[in-house]
């Protein structure tokens, strides 16, 4: 698979996420900048960017919305920065 940071450029959204009794990170919904709210009806994968060939330090996620299947990825913070755990974002 081809680097998909050559093609497209991050975009960071405000993502709603619930954590679960064992830590697992559940994104519950996307919202855009201008205010689009759109519901992540589940979660089919999660897995390290990098096995999906995509050059990226971050934590891709396989989301259903509405019926299609999109990826949304968590960038984790540096650990010199301890009051920012990471941030959301999509490929625009």
């Amino acid at each position: 698979m081809q680097n998909l940071t050559n093609h497209f450029e991050k975009k960071y959204v405000k993502v709603t996420s619930d954590f679960d009794s064992t830590g697992f990170m559940q994104p519950k919904a996307i919202i855009w900048d201008d205010g689009r709210v759109f519901k992540i009806d589940s979660v089919t994968d999660f897995r390290p960017a990098s096995a999906l060939g995509v050059n990226l330090n971050a934590d891709s996620y396989t989301v259903v919305i509405k019926g299609e299947e999109k990826h949304i990825f968590f960038e984790r913070s540096d650990p010199l920065f301890s009051s920012r755990f990471g941030r959301w974002f999509v490929l625009s």
